[in-house]
């Protein structure tokens, strides 16, 4: 396949993928905003008047901001690859793509991409909103906030292109979401500081994968974080080429998805 066929392919499933988020914007875009928004009216503004200042002098709604913004990005990056990919598997379009001359890197490559959009889109959305309701001023790196999100949307985007490959029905792609990513993020970070926590529960969020992400893209935002955020990104880095060098895998020996 050449460089030329690559591209245009490539560009032709991103194409679609971006054209599909803004045809289906009140599923795909406007939820996620609303809700972002009602937990920083609950969290923030309510709960957060009664708890006071957190680490280094930052208000509550402003050090849960961060985890909320990139909360939103998982979750929109994972949703739209799972439903793309399984609906065209649901389709029977997929035999399409198995027997054409495309590389399963171009498969793989667009969709994430498709993700990795939306995740995008839904992040700037909910943080101009953060912004209006002052749950920041300024962000410490600009940088640093987009690597997090591009790359915490490719993770969670190839997340999605996994379960996909393995769901027989629709049912079966809620399964990850609900009883994993759900107390994942609940157990990461995002609503407290786990120096707080001690012994058993401590341990247990330290040992989430999202406690890292949810670090990182905290200080991207605020400049202050608990471990180091340098090692979390390179861990994200890690786990993206992990989980994109299985997606490719089961594309290529074509399982779950060959009649």
């Amino acid at each position: 396949m050449s460089l030329r066929d690559f591209w245009i392919t490539y560009i032709t499933i991103f194409n679609r993928e971006c054209k599909r988020v803004f045809r289906i914007w009140p599923q795909s875009l406007l939820p996620s905003v609303i809700t972002t928004i009602l937990y920083f009216l609950i969290f923030g503004k309510v709960v957060g008047s009664r708890i006071g200042e957190m680490s280094e002098g930052f208000t509550y709604m402003q050090y849960i901001t961060p985890g909320l913004i990139i909360m939103s990005v998982i979750i929109n990056s994972y949703s739209n690859v799972v439903s793309s990919f399984f609906g065209i598997r649901f389709s029977k379009a997929i035999e399409e793509l198995l027997v054409s001359p495309v590389s399963n890197h171009v498969i793989v490559l667009g969709y994430i991409s498709g993700g990795i959009f939306r995740g995008f889109i839904v992040g700037i959305l909910v943080s101009v909103a953060a912004f209006l309701l002052g749950g920041f001023a300024t962000i410490h790196n600009v940088a640093l906030v987009l690597a997090g999100f591009i790359f915490c949307g490719a993770l969670f985007s190839l997340g999605g292109l996994i379960n996909a490959i393995f769901s027989q029905k629709f049912d079966d792609t809620t399964i990850f979401p609900t009883f994993i990513l759900t107390p994942l993020i609940y157990l990461g970070g995002v609503f407290y500081d786990i120096n707080n926590l001690t012994g058993f529960w401590h341990f247990i969020s330290a040992c989430n994968p999202l406690f890292y992400i949810v670090d990182f893209v905290r200080f991207g935002f605020l400049g202050v974080s608990t471990v180091n955020p340098y090692f979390a990104f390179a861990a994200i880095i890690l786990f993206t080429f992990m989980l994109y060098y299985l997606s490719w895998y089961l594309l290529n020996k074509g399982i779950r998805l060959k009649a």
